[in-house]
């Protein structure tokens, strides 16, 4: 007879400082966890303050009043949160068990590059297998009896198996610590992260815990955090299960619930079964020992219980979505998040006819379809628009309901409206404002795409003419300088060209903010808009942008997606959401329309910039990812292109990058707070921290590129059969 264990992790909406909210997400959670029959529940990563470290009494309040709830009676909770232990600040895993507190595990390998920058708040528990004696505040002594609990690098061990603790970036370390608890006999692992979306990913993550178990064997929880964090990041969810090296539990990777709970019925015996081949058991003959705490109950029911309908979770496939779905996916949730918690009234999009302001529109489109989508599976008429506490009401999931108390709440619906958001274009209606500012250098065609675009998916546009404020300032210039610039097309100079066209761009940006303020007001509503940027990752990483020009924005939800991807994901859209308009932009040249149109000169954004979009994600990549100067670059570069370019057409385009890139690093310290999503952001507030003032000529990098440019033959003239044999 085997020993069967339901087990569960989470994935939250938490909010930092949402305290009160972050408890009723927990609690429901543990409460879903129990109705499921499960005797271990896992949470987020500082899941009671949500990256508030800051705030370690409110976090000793509200797990008191997790204490003593009745629903964490007779299962084994891991809950996160932050611990100070002998004057010094821990992220820590609070493991739970009928109103006492059975071990606090320190985190002992921080993140701190990339995103995080966990040493600014904590230290990590570099005693490892050890254990101290932690005294509690008196107010959880007065709800557990307790007056101290052991604190360190320790395992919890029941009557029937062990469980061991692993924090988020400790499962991607080298010598992760599920090894040796592995080893030791610790047969449950679970792994509360905190870890958010990038496009491509997930696969990583899936990798990483499948294989901490298919060699040590064993059963592996995580969960994570899902949402916007009030910052540039969205926390992809997908909490998992898994045993023995297979996925058989895997949640949502996007979703607007803020609570969703994964389960699965496992049978301990299977790791104990894939844990007797010879090798394994030498190593762990000698493993050091790590401190039980010891518990006095079983997470398997009695043999007689498991007689019945039992059903153990088997390995699954796992569901990976596509980068395009990804981007259709995770922008709009963190676009919602936003939204709702920042109480403003909906969004305002300078929409100018060309393809990033529509992959910005078409996000908010997917955002409205899935707020649809959730209003549609949590209408029914038993629904209280006032009721939006867990479990009140039978008929419908608690977060579907919230997502229609936030929708009506937006929308300026009043209190007692039985109104639903179960229409895409109708909710975008209320909420969605766009509006085309052309110029007399705009074209129809820019015009003609965005109003067709506005009116596809609902939005509230307007179409306006601004040539009078440009030539007010235009005319001030001349007025108060005597001289009157021109564009380079009617004899002006290059400084003339471009400050014409940064003030059309700058005039957008006050324009945007202004109709963004007022808007609401014209329509009878009270509040405000957040403006969107549609700024690409391609054109900030080469400065492609004017600086508060119309880039600069409230928010961007494609500030760090490549154009290539933003292409890929405009024709997703088209087929998936039925929309055959994008047809149009995805056809068009991707201008500026900054400058006038002539018989003979069109403005183009790629023959602007001297470089391909394709080629732009290439530098950001070398650069970022790959750690390239401009003479790695150059020399990875001949290897790529040798067979198609010359060696001196490579130089001249790695020096033309490195010198724009170099020249305008300075805007990215203005640069919009963007929904993170690819690894070569050049965000300059938290993931790409450089200096913004180089040496854009580069002297001595660009002299070893001409140095070596003279000793290389050029093979991009060879025939093919000749550039086969070269390679």
């Amino acid at each position: 007879m085997g020993h069967l264990i339901t087990v569960a992790t989470c994935s939250l909406n938490q909010w930092a400082l949402d305290f009160q909210g972050n408890y009723e997400r927990i609690i429901a959670s543990i409460r879903v966890a129990r109705e499921r029959g499960a005797t271990l529940r896992v949470g987020p990563e500082l899941e009671i303050p949500w990256k508030a470290s800051d705030t370690v009494l409110h976090s000793w309040e509200i797990l008191g009043q997790i204490l003593e709830n009745e629903v964490v009676k007779n299962i084994v909770c891991d809950v996160g949160m932050p611990v100070i232990h002998k004057n010094v600040l821990y992220n820590c895993r609070v493991i739970l068990h009928n109103s006492k507190i059975l071990l606090i595990r320190p985190k002992m390998w921080l993140a701190n590059d990339g995103n995080y920058r966990e040493l600014r708040y904590f230290s990590p528990w570099m005693k490892h297998r050890q254990v101290e004696d932690h005294y509690l505040p008196r107010i959880i002594q007065s709800v557990t009896g307790q007056i101290k609990v052991p604190f360190g690098d320790a395992v919890v061990s029941t009557i029937d198996t062990c469980i061991g603790v692993e924090l988020c970036e400790e499962l991607f370390t080298p010598a992760s610590p599920h090894i040796l608890m592995g080893l030791d006999g610790v047969e449950i692992f679970t792994n509360s992260s905190g870890s958010h979306h990038e496009l491509r990913k997930l696969y990583r993550r899936v990798e990483l815990i499948k294989e901490a178990t298919l060699k040590l064997g064993g059963v592996y929880l995580y969960a994570n955090q899902q949402g916007c964090d009030g910052d540039r990041l969205y926390y992809d969810g997908c909490a998992m299960i898994a045993l023995n090296g297979q996925i058989i539990a895997q949640g949502s990777q996007f979703s607007l619930d803020d609570v969703e709970v994964v389960t699965a019925t496992i049978d301990i015996e299977d790791v104990r079964s894939h844990r007797t081949w010879k090798s394994r058991g030498m190593q762990a003959a000698e493993a050091e020992r790590y401190q039980r705490i010891e518990v006095p109950m079983a997470l398997s029911g009695e043999a007689m219980d498991f007689l019945g309908d039992v059903k153990l979770d088997k390995a699954l496939q796992v569901k990976y979505h596509t980068p395009e779905e990804e981007i259709a996916l995770g922008p709009a949730c963190w676009l919602w998040d936003y939204l709702r918690r920042s109480r403003t009234q909906g969004f305002f999009l300078p929409l100018s006819g060309g393809i990033d302001s529509c992959a910005t529109a078409t996000i908010v489109h997917s955002m409205c379809r899935l707020v649809a989508e959730a209003a549609t599976r949590g209408g029914s008429p038993c629904s209280s628009p006032k009721d939006t506490t867990p479990n009140n009401d039978p008929c419908k999931p608690w977060s579907d309901k919230q997502v229609i108390a936030d929708a009506r709440r937006i929308a300026g619906e009043p209190s007692d409206s039985i109104w639903l958001p179960t229409d895409a274009r109708d909710l975008a209606s209320k909420i969605f404002h766009t509006c085309y500012m052309g110029t007399e250098n705009s074209s129809i065609d820019t015009r003609r795409r965005a109003k067709m675009l506005a009116e596809a998916i609902g939005a509230y546009h307007v179409d306006l003419n601004m040539d009078a404020v440009v030539l007010a300032v235009r005319n001030l210039f001349a007025l108060v300088t005597g001289v009157k610039p021109k564009f380079r097309v009617h004899g002006g100079s290059e400084a003339e060209n471009l400050a014409l066209q940064n003030i059309q761009a700058r005039l957008r940006m006050v324009l945007s903010y202004m109709f963004a303020q007022l808007l609401p007001w014209v329509r009878g509503r009270s509040g405000g808009l957040l403006v969107l940027g549609s700024a690409n990752v391609d054109e900030s990483l080469r400065g492609y942008l004017t600086k508060y020009d119309c880039s600069s924005a409230d928010i961007n939800p494609i500030g760090a997606i490549s154009k290539t991807d933003l292409k890929k994901f405009i024709a997703y859209a088209r087929d998936a959401f039925d929309l055959p308009v994008l047809d149009d932009f995805l056809n068009a040249v991707p201008t500026a329309e900054l400058e006038p149109i002539t018989e003979t000169y069109v403005q183009a954004d790629e023959a602007d910039m001297g470089m391909t979009y394709d080629e732009l994600s290439i530098f950001g990549r070398l650069r970022k990812v790959e750690k390239c100067g401009p003479y790695s670059t150059f020399t990875k570069l001949l290897h790529e292109w040798g067979t198609t370019l010359s060696p001196q057409q490579i130089a001249d385009k790695v020096k033309l990058f490195f010198f724009e890139y170099a020249r305008n690093r300075h805007k990215m310290t203005t640069l919009t707070p963007s929904y993170h999503a690819e690894s070569y952001s050049p965000d300059d507030n938290r993931f790409d921290l450089r200096p913004f003032l180089y040496p854009s000529r580069f002297p001595y990098q660009f002299g070893k590129i001409d140095n070596l440019v003279m000793t290389i033959p050029d093979r991009s003239n060879l025939p093919s059969t000749e550039k086969a044999k070269v390679e």
